[in-house]
């Protein structure tokens, strides 16, 4: 059969991937997406969705749990299905996967299950061989291979005593007490999961404060309220040997200069990911690396002509909705280049992507942190609206965390936003489209928040930073 050419040929259908083909056949491009496993990669299938699913059931039974708080009684022990817990998990990812597959076929997209590499470059366009045997031609490459678990130096995962997030997603039982290696957002969703499905969990963190990658303020309260619900947090820890035996893992740790051994059933790495890119046939090609990931210019453009690169392989943020976006910005690019037009893609402004931890209570932000911001040059004002004043959060029976706004004191600008508390994952939007339109203090001040809302607590946190707080 005739080798098959592409005008765009993208290798990993996960978030970045599938939107990147999407995009470039509504630009009436001819794409192919190259996919070794699953449509919908890591993030569909053994990240941010069947986690959430996870994380869904422990909130269930943490309600469950407090329901006389609600004037409801619930008669005989609470159960939990483990079985079930985790098969809802799988049910969700597979129905969300099964829409990728319609989403390429509504759009005309050919889809590949294989392994791909880069091959020789002809008048065509880059080759393409798949581990099958096959091989393709595309005018343009987008990589969007995604990335893997960084595992640690000694300590390698077993899949039953150390495991990575993909075994912690699927428990065939629940350990009595967890180690948890890392306090990011991986490391702090399946530490609030295990602890609300009642494990006993510590988490291990090699930085001062956990969740590093938040305002300070924010890590603070997190931390506080992660120990009031009873999960033990060390920070600073240099982690040693670990040890695994019939009944579980030895952890040889040095906190605070003091040295120990802790004990339990299970661990679970998440320190972080590393770029997936062996085997893709990026020998020999001019792709520059920095610290493991593919370097990018403003459009996605690596060093080597004709081929881009998005998401987790390009650095951090590790989010999926930078790789779409990234994915959308690559396309456009090449279809610019393609009808001769000069295009000055900027890329994306890092600062203006939110982050979201589905932890309990959630964390959610955008924008530069206090101390960020004061680095920068700015002389700043802070807001803060605590949930605790906030009549829908009191109404929820949710008043932990609160919402933290950031501003230049000369210009009105929002510089950050920082929150932790009840839905602040869904909140931050606001935030992050009022930083998109360049809004100012005054814009928000007068924007009318609806009530009783959560969303009130933003407006009122905004107010607070100029001195203008109406309700605390």
């Amino acid at each position: 059969m005739p080798e098959k050419t592409y005008d765009i040929a993208v290798i990993g259908g996960g978030p970045g991937g599938y939107v990147a083909a999407i995009r470039a056949s509504q630009l009436g491009l001819k794409a192919v997406v190259i996919e070794r496993e699953n449509l919908g990669g890591i993030c569909l299938n053994w990240g941010c969705i069947p986690t959430k699913a996870l994380l869904r059931s422990a909130e269930v039974k943490h309600l469950i749990d407090h329901a006389e708080d609600f004037g409801i009684t619930v008669s005989g022990a609470v159960k939990v299905d483990l079985i079930k817990v985790v098969e809802r998990s799988r049910k969700v990812a597979a129905q969300l996967s099964g829409g990728i597959s319609h989403l390429m076929k509504k759009n005309k997209i050919d889809v590949m299950m294989a392994s791909a590499s880069l091959g020789a470059v002809s008048a065509k366009g880059r080759q393409i061989n798949l581990d099958n045997g096959d091989s393709i031609t595309a005018k343009h490459v987008i990589l969007a291979t995604g990335a893997k678990a960084r595992d640690l130096p000694g300590i390698a995962p077993d899949g039953n005593r150390i495991v990575t997030y993909r075994d912690a997603m699927t428990p065939k039982e629940m350990p009595a007490e967890l180690i948890v290696v890392g306090s990011g957002a991986i490391g702090i969703e399946f530490a609030s999961f295990y602890a609300d499905m009642g494990v006993m969990v510590t988490v291990l963190e090699a930085m001062e404060r956990i969740l590093p990658a938040e305002d300070d303020e924010i890590s603070e309260i997190a931390e506080k309220l992660f120990v009031k619900r009873g999960i033990i947090i060390h920070k600073g820890v240099k982690l040693g040997g670990v040890k695994v035996g019939k009944s579980g893992v030895t952890a040889d740790v040095e906190i605070g200069g003091k040295k120990q051994t802790l004990n339990a059933d299970r661990m679970i790495l998440a320190v972080g990911i590393t770029a997936n890119t062996d085997g893709i046939g990026l020998e020999g090609t001019k792709i520059v690396f920095d610290r493991g990931h593919v370097v990018t210019d403003g459009a996605m453009r690596t060093a080597e002509a004709g081929i881009y690169a998005i998401g987790d392989m390009t650095g951090a943020p590790w989010l999926a909705h930078k790789a779409s976006h990234e994915g959308i910005i690559a396309v456009e690019h090449i279809v610019a280049e393609r009808a001769g037009k000069h295009d000055t893609a900027q890329g994306i402004t890092k600062t203006d992507i939110p982050g979201c931890t589905y932890c309990r209570p959630q964390v959610a932000s955008v924008g530069l942190s206090e101390k960020a911001a004061i680095a920068a040059g700015h002389d700043v004002k802070v807001g803060r609206m605590p949930f605790l004043a906030n009549g829908k959060a009191i109404a929820l029976g949710d008043v932990d965390g609160m919402i933290k706004t950031i501003f230049d004191a000369k210009s009105g600008a929002l510089l950050g936003a920082h929150m932790i508390g009840p839905e602040v994952t869904e909140l931050i939007q606001g935030y992050v489209i009022a930083k998109k339109l360049e809004t100012t203090e005054e814009d928000l001040m007068h924007t009318i928040f609806p009530h009783p809302t959560l969303s009130e607590a933003m407006h009122e946190s905004v107010l607070d930073a100029f001195d203008k707080a109406i309700h605390f």
